[in-house]
């Protein structure tokens, strides 16, 4: 028996812009670049337009997620939420 969700983006693909990458996957997601221009130059070497093109968005999604994630990351090491004291309330 498979564990299944109701979410559609359950197994999302880096195209999908409701997936959030785990800061601990970065190395894997700079990898996942690395394999997607490789793959762009094989596409277009062999002539596959719509192929490279398909593959290209996904290295424009997956660069973008890079960038996303190491601005929050710089965001977070530099912002200071300050969440103030807390209350007691009577009701």
């Amino acid at each position: 028996m498979t564990d299944t969700t109701p979410c559609k983006h359950e197994h999302a693909c880096v195209r999908c812009p409701m997936l959030r990458i785990d800061p601990g996957q970065r190395q894997r997601l700079i990898e996942i670049t690395h394999s997607l221009t490789d793959r762009i130059k094989e596409a277009k070497s062999n002539g596959w337009l719509g192929e490279a093109e398909g593959l290209q968005v996904s290295l424009q999604a997956a660069s973008k997620k890079l960038t996303a994630m190491d601005q929050a990351r710089s965001r977070s090491k530099t912002q200071i939420t300050d969440l103030g004291l807390p209350q007691i309330r009577q009701f």
